[in-house]
């Protein structure tokens, strides 16, 4: 076998280690098709959402949390419910922001050698166990992306949603992404790549930098909402 990480899923190791048989194959294809239509029956009401990619590693003291919440409340105060991974962090931060205004919101979160616990705000979630299968989900019902500071799962779940979008395998919806400062660095390598000819120029403008929650709201107002013709919809 192998080497493994402790504590890992054991059907996931024997997938990834090659060519299994086909009864084997098809049990896991069948584990992946349950996990995605419980997650989708569970999620199936949840409205128009805006999600939120950010670290659980902030705590409830730093600043990055203070300003996650009040963007999210801004946000959820146009009807939106608020998604996000469902853990602590900056993931907390923005489920209670929505639901300090009165909003929705809703996680998508994942079983993890450290257990990541679902927040105490979240109106309804869902945990999964496969990477794979929660980015499906917190792409599937949002028409807008917020990236805050984050780590590698951050940036990620980011280049995914904009690989999706670039692609156009899903509708050019609202990426936006705060704090400059934070990620100085990921947008000089932005620029470094629209100058190698890796993107162009059009690639450069699929997302919102900005350190301005009014900006962000009233971007989102104008490509989401008028744009996809957006009614609330708090039906969780």
């Amino acid at each position: 076998m192998k080497n493994a990480r402790p504590n890992s899923d054991s059907s996931e190791i024997q997938f990834l280690e090659g060519p299994q048989s086909r009864l084997t194959e098809l049990k896991f294809i069948l584990v992946i098709w349950w996990e995605l239509i419980r997650c989708f029956r569970k999620l199936y009401t949840v409205g128009p959402c805006i999600t939120f990619f950010g670290s659980a590693r902030f705590k409830e003291d730093h600043p990055y949390y203070e300003f996650t919440r009040k963007a999210s409340g801004e946000f959820a105060k146009l009807g939106f419910t608020i998604m996000t991974g469902g853990g602590p962090g900056l993931m907390e931060a923005a489920n209670l922001g929505a639901k300090q205004v009165g909003g929705k919101s809703v996680g998508c979160n994942i079983k993890l050698p450290i257990d990541q616990i679902p927040n105490l705000y979240l109106d309804k979630w869902v945990v999964t166990k496969h990477f794979f299968i929660r980015k499906i989900l917190l792409v599937k019902y949002s028409f807008a992306f917020i990236v805050m500071p984050g780590g590698f799962g951050t940036l990620d779940e980011f280049f995914e949603a904009l690989t999706l979008i670039q692609t156009g395998k899903i509708k050019n919806f609202p990426i936006i992404i705060f704090n400059a400062a934070y990620h100085k660095n990921l947008i000089d390598h932005i620029k470094h790549l629209k100058q190698q000819a890796t993107i162009n120029e059009l690639d450069s403008k699929l997302f919102l930098i900005t350190d301005d929650i009014e900006e962000a709201r009233l971007f989102i107002m104008e490509h989401s909402i008028k744009h996809y013709g957006l009614k609330p919809k708090f039906q969780i």
